[in-house]
C-alpha cells in the first residue's frame, strides 16, 4: 500500500503557493528517491477574505493562520508553511514554528511607475501600503507625503498602481524575488533607514511538536542560522507584546558569536521613535533585552496610544 502523502497547509496567494512549491522541492531534493510524496493544500484565511478594512481594525496576524492551524491540530495537515512575518509571537498549544529556510533578502522595495525613490516624491504624493511598520517610516522620512491603506496580493497592490490609486507602493523584496519579479523594484531600501518587519524574508514551517516524522523530514532543508536570528526577532517582539496596532521593525542577524539585532519602534504618525541596538550569544536573551529597553524609553502609553 502506497504511504499517504505529506499534506502541506498554505494560504492560496501566488506568493504563499511559490513559497510552498519552494518547500516542497527543497524536501524531493533532499531526500531524492525517498522523498515523500507531498500535497500542497491551499486554504483561504479570514485575513484574504477581508479586503476593505485594515488588519489591526478586525484581529492582527492571526486571521492569516487561524484555519491553517486548526487543520495542523486537527491532523489534517501534517506541516504549514508561512512567511514568518505574518505570524503571531503566541502559537496555539501544540504548534511550533522552529523550521525556517534560508532567509531571502529581508528589505522593503519602493515602487512606483512615477518616480524612481522615495526621496524624489514630490509633496502630497500618495503612498499606498496596509503596513502600519511601513506607513509609520514613510511618515517619519517623508513627513510632507499622504499614505493611504492599500491592502491585496503583490499583483493587486501592483494593478492598484497603473489604476491610479496611489503614486508608489512598498513591497517584500524577498516576495518579489520568489514570484520572478523584482525587476518591478523601483528603489531597494536600506535596511538602517529602512529596517524591516520581525521575520520578513524568512520562510517559517510550522509543527505539531509531537511530531518526530515531520521534524526528522525537515531537518535537511532547515537553516540553524536564519533559525537564531529568527528566535532573537521574536523574542523581541514578544516582549513588546508586538501587534497588528504597533509600528515595529526589528532585524537580527546570526553570528560566529552570538547574534546581533536593531529594533525601531515608532508611533503611527511616525513622529515619535525609539531605536536601539544589542548583541549576545542567546537569541532570545538578546531580543528579550531590546524589547525591554524600547519598551522602557516609549513608556506604556506609547502601546495603547493614551
Amino acid at each position: 500500500m502506497q504511504p499517504k502523502p505529506i499534506r502541506l497547509g498554505t494560504r492560496g496567494s501566488p506568493l504563499a503557493l511559490a513559497q510552498a512549491h519552494e518547500v516542497r522541492d527543497r524536501l524531493i531534493a533532499a531526500w531524492g528517491a525517498s522523498a515523500p510524496e507531498v500535497e500542497i493544500v491551499p486554504i483561504t484565511t479570514a485575513g484574504d477574505r477581508i479586503q476593505d478594512r485594515p488588519l489591526a481594525e478586525v484581529g492582527g496576524k492571526g486571521l492569516f493562520t487561524e484555519e491553517i492551524e486548526a487543520g495542523l491540530l486537527s491532523g489534517a495537515l501534517d506541516l504549514a508553511v508561512h512567511s514568518s512575518k505574518d505570524m503571531p509571537t503566541v502559537l496555539p498549544e501544540g504548534l511550533v514554528l522552529d523550521h525556517f529556510l534560508e532567509r531571502e533578502d529581508a528589505r522593503d522595495a519602493f515602487v512606483s511607475l512615477k518616480y524612481r525613490s522615495l526621496a524624489e516624491l514630490p509633496e502630497r504624493a500618495v503612498v499606498g501600503t496596509a503596513s502600519l511598520r511601513r506607513a509609520a517610516i514613510v511618515r517619519r522620512l517623508r513627513p510632507d507625503v499622504v499614505v493611504v491603506p492599500y491592502r491585496g496580493n503583490v499583483q493587486t497592490r501592483l494593478r492598484k498602481l497603473g489604476e491610479g490609486v496611489a503614486d508608489a507602493t512598498l513591497l517584500a523584496v524577498a516576495g518579489l524575488k520568489r514570484l520572478g519579479m523584482i525587476e518591478v523594484a523601483t528603489e531597494i531600501l536600506d535596511l538602517e533607514s529602512f529596517p524591516p518587519a520581525v521575520g520578513q524574508g524568512a520562510i517559517g514551517i510550522e509543527t505539531r511538536i509531537d511530531d518526530p516524522r515531520i521534524a526528522d523530514l525537515l531537518a535537511p532543508i532547515h537553516h540553524a542560522p536564519t533559525a537564531i536570528a529568527l528566535a532573537c526577532e521574536r523574542a523581541y517582539l514578544a516582549r513588546l507584546d508586538g501587534s497588528c496596532r504597533t509600528p515595529i521593525a526589528g532585524y537580527a542577524v546570526a553570528t560566529d558569536g552570538g547574534v546581533d539585532l536593531h529594533g525601531l519602534i515608532l508611533t503611527p504618525d511616525g513622529r515619535v521613535a525609539h531605536e536601539g541596538r544589542e548583541s549576545g550569544r542567546d537569541p532570545e536573551g538578546v531580543g528579550d533585552r531590546l524589547g525591554a529597553r524600547l519598551a522602557a524609553l516609549a513608556g506604556p502609553g506609547f502601546f495603547t496610544g493614551s
